[in-house]
């Protein structure tokens, strides 16, 4: 008979952990040593489940690079001991510490999957526990006698994904995540069906983490009649190397000159432009489509393709950290790394 896989669920914070206090009725941490007593279904999941809070417990709106350093380290040093993980993180920024653990960990070749709750774990409609059981469930599944998802992931509400792939597009439904470029990894009903032919292999590399993310990057997204001023005052901020512009459709742009002009000046001194596109539903960036894109291509800004903005931010951290230089850093952002674009 096989042996148990084992896994290990991490505790970050977020609401996933918060409990009700009879006795204040405020929202409280959540004591994972009473994990059984709240989810006594455990004990069915064919598993042996180790409980650990990566602490201090933060508020997801409060990760940070150094924050998913520490985590990436952390499955990384207990890498040998378990055949899964799951990590309890708040919704807010899942999508971002997903896609930050991809880059981070190098030839992974056993799950992480990350996943949250709407609702506190202590209340009486809370999707916490569905999810909760769910992903251990697939952080231990196997398939001849390997992982069957060997990837980072996030599971809610009945359906899989890969991790670099999604966004969260609620605040308020119990399906709060979506993957608009990317099909589904697996969906969860009476049986968990995977979508094998979407699921990365595994492989014979070892595992490499990576500990260095550069955070000197920024977001600018268009609109019509963006200040000039306020762009400007992004580009010059000192020590700015790499800014994901988030453009319009297929990645389209105002064409007036002194638009193209102030991307065109931050280009030449050497900051790395990412077109990313706002459509989140099937959107991807096809520079030169339209004649507004083919300006933008001209002057050297790069195409993000189908990324997100979720992963570009985490992936441009990620080669900056690594010391490349900027026609390395162009060249990879049009490379998949970890099945973060389709190209």
């Amino acid at each position: 008979m096989p042996n148990k896989s084992k896994i290990l669920v991490i505790y970050t914070g977020g609401t996933i952990g918060m409990m009700m206090n009879p006795e204040t009725n405020a929202l409280e941490p959540f004591h994972f040593e009473d994990i059984y007593t709240q989810l006594p279904m455990l004990r069915l999941i064919d598993a042996e489940i180790s409980f650990i809070e990566m602490l201090p417990l933060i508020d997801s709106s409060d990760t940070n690079p150094e924050f998913w350093v520490l985590l990436a380290t952390l499955i990384y040093e207990n890498y040998k001991n378990y055949d899964g993980f799951v990590v309890l993180h708040g919704t807010d920024t899942m999508a971002y510490t997903a896609s930050a653990l991809c880059f981070l960990l190098e030839n992974l070749s056993k799950p992480v999957i990350l996943t949250g709750s709407q609702l506190p774990l202590g209340v009486i409609r809370t999707d916490g526990r569905e999810n909760i059981l769910n992903s251990i469930e697939i952080a231990a599944a196997k398939k001849t006698d390997k992982p069957r998802v060997p990837e980072v992931c996030i599971y809610f509400e009945q359906s899989l994904f890969r991790g670099n792939r999604v966004y969260k597009d609620n605040a308020e439904h119990f399906n709060a995540f979506h993957s608009a470029n990317y099909p589904k990894l697996a969906e969860v009903g009476v049986h968990i069906k995977y979508n094998d032919a979407f699921i990365r292999s595994t492989t014979d590399h070892l595992l490499k983490l990576h500990t260095q993310l550069d955070e000197n990057i920024a977001i600018i997204k268009l609109y019509p009649g963006i200040n000039k001023q306020a762009m400007q005052a992004v580009f010059v901020t000192e020590g700015l190397r790499a800014v994901v512009l988030e453009t319009f459709g297929s990645g389209n742009a105002p064409s007036k000159p002194e638009f193209i002009s102030i991307l065109e000046e931050a280009v030449n001194k050497g900051i790395v432009v990412v077109n990313v596109t706002q459509c989140k539903g099937g959107g991807t960036v096809e520079i030169g489509r339209y004649g507004t894109s083919m300006l933008l291509k001209k002057i050297g800004v790069v195409s993000g393709h189908d990324i997100t903005t979720e992963a570009a931010v985490a992936k441009l951290m990620y080669l900056l950290g690594e010391g490349l230089s900027n026609e390395e850093l162009k060249h990879y952002m049009g490379v998949s790394l970890r099945g973060e674009i389709t190209v």
